[in-house]
């Protein structure tokens, strides 16, 4: 994580909602088909909501109708990849390298016609889109 995106707490309290707190310094999940990005369509870039660092390219985002946004793939070097065993099971948490923000999960092999494979089921609330 670099230092310059580094904040504490009640740093990370006051410049995110509740919501956004939740989600990206909790690691919280939104309710599927909640998510404000799932139905975009436009060209641009999405970032982390917390740190405003490019994480993916509209390109790379497909229709999983999984109930949140989903991409194949990250801007490189973007999406940091952990090993979550909080629900009981083995799963690889995605987060902002930059500031360290919980996005959501990657699932491998699910089956659907992407380049890598891969769905990155990111919460949409830790996502701001800039369009081009």
């Amino acid at each position: 994580m670099s230092q310059s995106k580094a904040k504490s707490e009640s740093e990370w309290r006051a410049v995110l909602s509740p919501q956004q707190f939740r989600i990206l310094r909790q690691k919280g999940t939104e309710p599927p088909g909640t998510a404000k990005h799932e139905q975009d369509i436009g060209q641009g870039v999405y970032t982390c909501v917390g740190c405003g660092t490019p994480l993916y390219n509209s390109s790379t985002k497909f229709k999983s109708g999984c109930g949140w946004p989903a991409f194949f793939d990250a801007i490189p070097g973007a999406v940091g990849r952990h090993e979550d065993r909080s629900m009981g099971m083995a799963r690889t948490e995605i987060t902002c390298t930059a500031c360290g923000g919980h996005l959501g999960h990657v699932f491998k092999g699910e089956g659907f016609s992407t380049p890598t494979n891969e769905r990155h089921c990111v919460n949409s609330i830790s996502l701001n889109f800039q369009e081009e």
